[in-house]
Formats: C-alpha cells, sequence, structure tokens
C-alpha cells in the first residue's frame, strides 16, 4: 500500500478507536498533519473502500475500518517504547489502587479483630494518607474507672477525634511493639490510658496499629496480640 494512503488509514483507524464514530475526511485533515489537501483525502478515502479497508455505516456518515484494516494495522504493528512505558505506568497505578483497597479492607479487619480479643481500643493509620481510624471505644467506656469518671472517658472519645493521629506522629514507632504508659502520654487528656503500638507493612503500605486502654490493660497479652495481628496481616 502506498505510504500516503497507508497514513490515511492509519489516522482513520487511530481515531474510530478513540471515537467509536464513522471518521469523515475533514476530521483527518483538520487533525492530523498529512501535507494533503481535503480533496486527496476524500480521493484516498475512496480508494481504500473501494479495496475493503473503510465502509460507510449510513448515508452522509463518515467511513468505519474493516476487519481488513484492523488486519494490516496489526500486522504492522511494532513495539511503541512509549506506549510500553505508559502501559507499565498505568499497570502499576491499577495494581497500587487495587493493593491500597485491599490494604484498607485487611486493616479495617484486623482492627476489628483486634478489639474483640483484646477488649479494648485498637488503632491503625490508613495506608496514603495516615488518617486514623480506630474500633471498640464501647471496651474502654465499659471500664469501671472511666464508668466512675464520665469526664476522663469523654475526653479519651474527643483525643480520638481529634488529637490522636497528631500525638502518633510524635512517637517513636518501630517494627517492634512500645508502650506509652499513664503519664508517659503526650496527651494530658489520656493519662488515665496506656497505649500499645508498632508500625505495619502490608505489600509496600506503611503505618502504625496499635491498641489504647486503661493502665491497669493486660500489657503481656496485649503486646502479643498486636504482633500476631500485624503478622497475621500480611
Amino acid at each position: 500500500m502506498e505510504s500516503r494512503k497507508k497514513k490515511i488509514l492509519r489516522a482513520i483507524i487511530e481515531k474510530f478507536i478513540e471515537t467509536a464514530t464513522p471518521i469523515g475526511s475533514k476530521m483527518i485533515y483538520e487533525e492530523y498533519d498529512l501535507d494533503v489537501s481535503p480533496a486527496t483525502i476524500r480521493n484516498e478515502m475512496a480508494v481504500l473502500e473501494r479495496e475493503g479497508y473503510i465502509v460507510q455505516p449510513h448515508v452522509s456518515a463518515g467511513r468505519v475500518p474493516t476487519s481488513h484494516a484492523y488486519r494490516l494495522f496489526v500486522d504492522q504493528l511494532k513495539y511503541n517504547l512509549k506506549l510500553l512505558n505508559q502501559a507499565k505506568e498505568d499497570i502499576e497505578l491499577v495494581r497500587r489502587k487495587h493493593y491500597l483497597k485491599k490494604a484498607k479492607e485487611r486493616l479495617y479487619e484486623m482492627i476489628s479483630i483486634l478489639a474483640g480479643v483484646t477488649n479494648n481500643v485498637s488503632f491503625a493509620t490508613l495506608p496514603e494518607n495516615k488518617r486514623l481510624f480506630y474500633m471498640g471505644i464501647t471496651n474502654v467506656l465499659r471500664q469501671p474507672e472511666f464508668q466512675s469518671d464520665p469526664a476522663s472517658a469523654t475526653q479519651v472519645v474527643e483525643v480520638l477525634e481529634t488529637k490522636f493521629s497528631d500525638l502518633l506522629g510524635q512517637l517513636e514507632v518501630t517494627d517492634e511493639p512500645s508502650f506509652y504508659i499513664g503519664e508517659e502520654n503526650i496527651i494530658p487528656e489520656i493519662k488515665s490510658c496506656s497505649i500499645l503500638v508498632q508500625k505495619y507493612n502490608y505489600k509496600g503500605f506503611e503505618g502504625i496499629m496499635g491498641i489504647l486502654g486503661a493502665t491497669r490493660m493486660n500489657y503481656a497479652y496485649n503486646m502479643a496480640a498486636l504482633k500476631s495481628a500485624i503478622e497475621l496481616l500480611n
């Protein structure tokens, strides 16, 4: 096939793939720099139609490629480095979004389980935006020390909803469990509590997982539960 006719056919195929609408000579002339007149494009399209590469779906419409045209197009395809890199970037982006969604689902699941087995508040920072979520606040509110001191209980809830995420950013959190007990906590409103924190890593997403409860919490069991939850996360 002649070079000019091939360029016009390629333009028709590419534009039809993009728009899914019949392609006219005017569109080809305006959007592709083929260095030919609209009349020449029309003439070449007429030849392409006679040869079976394009068809007119109905009267007064543009033309669409046939299977014959796609076969010619595909047989002449070569690896395009730019498209190859773009495809890799697109796949990585979708893969990361997929794993991010899975990470959030897994974290919600593990935090719910952790709150149930420890009978305390369990929490985690979400990947990407480091937003905090927690479960089990009623576990703490049912504890005798908070039932006898509603004001203290209210303060704990307020801290969780407002300041706690900032607090975690100030703590030294490692791959091993770390305790912050009572008055060791930076925020005065939760000095009636102890906090246990540890880093997690799920498919490249990192964050903090932990437990908050009264200072009389079962430290040994909670440490084992947190460590187990992070291991199960993976």
